[in-house]
């Protein structure tokens, strides 16, 4: 059917005709949904997509297709990678290498001086350990914080993202946050291409990532949450109607055993696909005004509390009524007694379906081989940094030796040219979010897509 490795793409034409009513409905149901490319036999019908591709590992802990295998083969190989919303997120891609070299708050060498300069900088660290700050620490636009190759920990306080673009922040982790209003990874204001990937969070006073104030076009993937009460609210309050432009994907992510929040939203539009939520105390997912959620192939564990999706009304600032948001589960399932508690009457066109924004994503069926990898494979992992493939005049704040031939990395993978051009045309990123497209004949180069 045509090379697209375990990607999943959807026909927006049937994407409303599931059957809200039925949460428990099986993946299976989604072979009704189709991808538009011409197959390697250059026939142009639309042919039926499965979202189990063939597994040829036998290792358990590896079963699944799990987005993201790639980007650790070169050290900015997470550029432009991301899934869902926040897949234009370059980072600190286009600028030199700053390393970290003190565990001190502050300084030469500290994580916030980094976070502080404007130009670009791709940030890793020479040390392990826990940096204890004193007070949020400010990201400012185009920064890559890569906790690979070491073990970093935030204590006291956490990362602030205001009213910046462009930011990745990868394997670290945030514990035990002090004060008030004071999250592990706060996003506003007007914030926006935020990708956070493998990252463990755990006990903060206020939230662990909070998306507020118009930020949006943010991917959190891979993260693993842990003993916290409120762990991820998108949405301030019902007064700020600005946030009906968030748009957030969480997906592969590990909620264990934490309260509430997975997350909270109001206004925003929110895709989640493929995390396993288990044991909360609370509910795991609520929408609260306008909220659009779109829950596909989770894994719902319920512990003592049962109730799994709440619908919270409140009064929207232009609006005379009090409401609450809308969920669709799509091929979600629900162990040790979990309920749904989605409403019985149908949603008619209230709720975005994801391929209105993005053509593709990694999507497993929600197994026990899934519930294992997401409870190994999640949060901080011991991976070492790869190396730095671009070469060239990039400055570092270290000595490096470096050649001066660019684009020596361009063929080390198919997609490994996006965002890769220097001067001018840097940000070009061509199909890198789209399948692979087949060129079976010469006829007339055509490159039309099936309608």
């Amino acid at each position: 059917m045509g090379t697209v490795h375990g990607r999943y793409t959807t026909d927006k034409r049937n994407s409303r005709k599931h059957n809200n009513n039925n949460p428990s409905s099986s993946v299976s149901n989604q072979q009704q949904q189709h991808h538009h490319l011409h197959n390697h036999n250059n026939n142009n019908k639309p042919t039926a997509f499965q979202n189990n591709p063939p597994n040829t590992n036998t290792n358990t802990k590896k079963m699944c297709s799990l987005p993201y295998s790639h980007v650790d083969s070169c050290l900015r190989g997470l550029a432009a990678q991301a899934e869902g919303f926040g897949r234009l997120a370059i980072g600190g891609l286009h600028g030199p290498i700053y390393h970290v070299t003190t565990l001190a708050d502050d300084g030469p060498g500290s994580l916030r001086d980094g976070c502080r300069r404007k130009e670009p900088l791709w940030i890793v660290f020479e040390v392990s350990g826990t940096i204890h700050l004193s007070s949020y620490l400010n990201v400012s636009s185009y920064k890559t914080i890569d906790g690979r190759g070491q073990r970093i920990k935030f204590m006291g306080k956490g990362l602030r993202l205001k009213e910046c673009e462009h930011v990745i922040i990868c394997n670290l982790e945030f514990e035990s946050g002090r004060g008030h209003d004071v999250d592990g990874i706060q996003i506003k204001p007007n914030s926006k291409h935020i990708w956070i990937d493998r990252c463990s969070l755990r006990d903060y006073d206020d939230g662990l990532i909070d998306i507020t104030r118009e930020s949006t076009d943010i991917t959190i993937s891979r993260c693993h949450f842990s003993g916290h009460d409120k762990t991820m609210l998108i949405g301030a309050d019902p007064t700020h109607i600005g946030d009906r432009c968030i748009r957030v994907t969480i997906h592969h992510c590990f909620f264990d055993g934490t309260r509430q929040r997975h997350p909270r939203v109001r206004y925003g539009k929110v895709h989640l696909y493929n995390n396993y939520t288990r044991d909360w105390g609370i509910y795991a997912v609520c929408a609260s005004v306008e909220a659009q959620i779109y829950s596909q192939c989770n894994i719902y564990e319920a512990g003592q509390k049962k109730g799994t999706f709440k619908y919270l009304p409140e009064k929207a600032a232009d609006k005379e009524e009090t409401s609450s948001g809308w969920v669709i589960s799509e091929g979600d399932i629900y162990l040790n007694g979990a309920q749904a508690c989605l409403p019985k009457e149908a949603i008619n066109g209230c709720l975005f379906h994801p391929s209105e924004f993005y053509p593709t994503w990694t999507l497993e069926s929600p197994s026990e081989s899934l519930k294992e990898v997401l409870q190994h494979c999640t949060g901080w992992q011991s991976v070492p940094r790869p190396t730095d493939q671009i070469v060239g005049n990039h400055h570092s704040n270290h000595n490096n030796n470096m050649s001066p031939v660019p684009y020596a990395h361009v063929d080390s993978n198919l997609r490994a040219l996006a965002g890769q051009a220097e001067g001018f045309g840097r940000f070009a990123i061509g199909g890198l979010h789209g399948p692979l497209y087949h060129v079976t004949t010469l006829s007339g180069l055509s490159l039309s897509l099936s309608k």
